[in-house]
């Protein structure tokens, strides 16, 4: 490897750190590799229970290489799939994931902060979809993505018109969960991903598949049906009989 992304882990919680500063932490072919084989990694740890996201020096990730796209419209599309492969991947975690966005999230780089299940943006944090004032069509799910956390109004005023999210904002249109200062950010996201820990890693996963499905057209009675067969699997746990016991054993419960 060469050194593109960072990965240390703390306490079941895993950062990776997009590490590229010079080029804004741009998802190039060999940092998108990285990236790749680092969830594949912790994946397979079985210490690993969330993932923190976030980029090195000033950016967040200023989206894709423009040589990539260049190559694209030339008709080798390679490179652009590659960008796509990046933020679909976290995307497609079983893990919990938290963006620590530290600084501009532009296009390809704004779906990677998209991807995460939880954004918390540092008050000097800027989110762009960008892709219009390329002159091209929002790709990899872009509008899709977009519209389900903030809104058809919000969405149209990012995509259409420009208009670019500062962390604060991003809080208040529901883009980001929280603001905080630069300095707690990181802290804050670590704070947030310890918490999943504490749950039995299958039934954290299983969760999250659960929630990843919510909103996909099924009707009520479907999801019922679903999260009884869950629950009652989840009833089954060692650690979750032992701690209905516990609360049993308590005066007032």
């Amino acid at each position: 490897m060469s050194g593109l992304v960072r990965v240390e882990r703390e306490q079941g919680t895993a950062t990776l750190t997009l590490d590229d500063p010079d080029r804004r932490n741009i998802l190039s072919g060999p940092l998108v590799g990285e990236l790749l084989a680092a969830f594949d990694e912790l994946e397979a740890d079985a210490t690993v229970a969330s993932v923190v996201l976030t980029g090195a020096g000033t950016a967040f990730c200023a989206g894709a290489d423009l040589t990539d796209l260049t190559a694209a419209a030339e008709g080798d599309s390679a490179g652009v799939e590659t960008v796509y492969e990046a933020f679909l991947r976290v995307a497609r975690s079983p893990l919990p994931t938290i963006a620590a966005v530290n600084g501009p999230a532009v296009g390809a780089g704004l779906n990677l902060a998209l991807a995460c299940d939880v954004r918390v943006a540092a008050q000097s944090a800027w989110f762009d979809t960008r892709f219009l004032k390329l002159g091209l069509h929002p790709g990899g799910g872009h509008t899709w993505m977009l519209h389900r956390l903030v809104g058809p109004q919000t969405a149209a005023a990012m995509v259409l018109f420009g208009e670019r999210l500062d962390g604060a904002a991003a809080a208040t249109a529901g883009l980001a969960l929280r603001c905080v200062p630069d300095a707690d950010l990181l802290p804050a996201a670590h704070t947030l991903a310890a918490r999943a820990g504490a749950v039995d890693p299958e039934l954290l996963r299983r969760t999250k598949q659960s929630l990843r499905r919510a909103g996909d057209g099924r009707g009520h009675d479907q999801v019922v049906e679903e999260e009884t067969r869950e629950q009652l699997w989840s009833l089954a746990l060692p650690g979750t009989a032992k701690r209905l016991s516990d609360l049993r054993k308590k005066p007032g419960t």
